[in-house]
């Protein structure tokens, strides 16, 4: 099958075996000519500038480089980009889409594990668990003070490819949840279908006692969910953060978790990490992770086979299902 177009991969080694282990290398074998040399840094290698040059089809993921106009001038043949991973704003570059270059991301199959994540944070602070949890020690709750979640409000923050997937799961449960969504770009007929009250992002503070943030990180959004806003978010609510930490006054956030008066459950801050000694790393009732509610270790595999599905669509000639359009990247995370 020597008419078979010539694919590379071009991530990080470590990254590279946990996203691509053998059977979904052996799949996309099936397809093309897999060259075994990784592409990275600023190809100073001879043997990843002779590949490149090759190269029909790039497979990119973690520690791929910005592609840029040097870059696709060693790669002639270059049609398509399969990124392997969520976002490709740090991987594109206008001489790419000059070039009329198909791209795909598998933020798709990135999704599913920060669905899961944010629902498990959404289930813990509906249920006041971090609270309890502390206070454990100190005897269990009566029956009466004990915290239950049905019928609360929950606001979603971005009808993003997470966030539509979050408000799906809500609806789906039989907790019987009243949904708020704040979206410049939902209309009231996307609303009616989502099955949510679509409302303006004070509104959905001030009547949510979960918010859950899932909106892209542009200029326009970032510290949306200011201090005026934490406020008015109702005594013993939960702010659950896994999108960007800049979308969250974060000191803000701090001092209102200091006072007992919200709980949070962020697995993104602003900065990563942040600096020994921030108040958020030391309250009881905030529970922070290490950016790691999209797919990890495990789950990783899951962008490799997406992305292996992406060129078996594309040689076939079928639409994909991750494809992505430059008129888009202005508004995507």
């Amino acid at each position: 099958m020597s008419d078979r177009p010539i694919a590379a991969i071009a991530m990080g080694p470590a990254a590279s075996d946990l996203v691509f282990p053998a059977d979904v290398r052996e799949r996309l074998a099936r397809g093309v000519r897999l060259e075994p040399a990784l592409i990275l840094g600023p190809l100073e290698d001879a043997t990843a500038r002779a590949t490149l040059a090759e190269t029909e089809i790039l497979l990119t993921g973690w520690g791929c480089p910005t592609i840029t106009a040097d870059v696709l001038a060693g790669a002639p043949r270059l049609r398509a980009v399969m990124h392997a991973a969520g976002s490709v704003k740090t991987l594109v570059s206008d001489a790419l889409w000059e070039r009329g270059i198909v791209v795909s991301s598998a933020a798709d199959a990135n999704a599913g594990p920060v669905v899961a994540f944010t629902l498990a944070a959404i289930t813990f602070g509906a249920k006041k668990t971090l609270p309890a949890a502390a206070r454990y020690e100190r005897g269990w709750p009566d029956f009466a003070e004990r915290v239950g979640g049905d019928a609360r409000t929950i606001g979603i923050v971005g009808a993003s490819r997470i966030g539509r997937r979050v408000i799906a799961a809500l609806r789906a449960s039989d907790a019987g949840y009243r949904l708020l969504l704040t979206d410049p770009y939902v209309t009231e007929a996307d609303a009616e279908r989502l099955g949510v009250e679509r409302v303006e992002l004070a509104e959905l503070c001030r009547r949510s006692s979960i918010v859950s943030v899932h909106a892209p990180q542009l200029p326009e959004t970032e510290g949306m969910i200011s201090a005026d806003m934490l406020k008015l978010i109702p005594d013993g609510g939960v702010v659950v953060n896994t999108a960007r930490g800049a979308l969250i006054d974060n000191e803000a956030l701090a001092e209102e978790c200091a006072a007992g008066r919200l709980d949070a459950y962020l697995d993104v801050t602003e900065p990563e990490p942040l600096p020994a000694g921030h108040p958020l790393l030391s309250l009881p009732n905030v529970l922070l992770t290490p950016h790691i509610a999209g797919a990890q270790g495990s789950e990783v595999r899951r962008l490799g086979a997406y992305a292996v599905a992406e060129v078996e669509r594309y040689l076939a000639g079928e639409p994909l299902h991750g494809g992505v359009r430059r008129e888009d990247m202005a508004r995507t995370a």
